[in-house]
């Protein structure tokens, strides 16, 4: 199933943290469907852990948060900058 075809229910969280281990606050990005749309978000530790619950949620590793910062990258200006330019 594709996510235009996916019931919203159905559809996989993403979160990746940007916050050191040991803060009070966790900041991290929330996305739902897409890794690359996402909303910045701070919760305090214990929410963040009821939310990551309640949401499901799929942690990001390395190799999917630095495909979204690459395709950050190539639009950040407003047109797109390839590795090869």
């Amino acid at each position: 199933m594709t996510p235009a075809t996916t019931p919203f229910e159905q559809m996989p969280r993403y979160v990746r943290v940007r916050s050191e281990a040991d803060a009070a606050f966790v900041e991290f990005d929330f996305a739902i469907a897409y890794p690359d749309l996402f909303v910045e978000l701070v919760l305090p530790r214990a929410a963040f852990e009821r939310f990551c619950e309640s949401n499901r949620v799929l942690h990001m590793d390395a190799a999917m948060a630095a495909a979204v910062d690459a395709d950050m990258q190539k639009w950040r200006y407003g047109e797109r900058h390839d590795e090869n330019d």
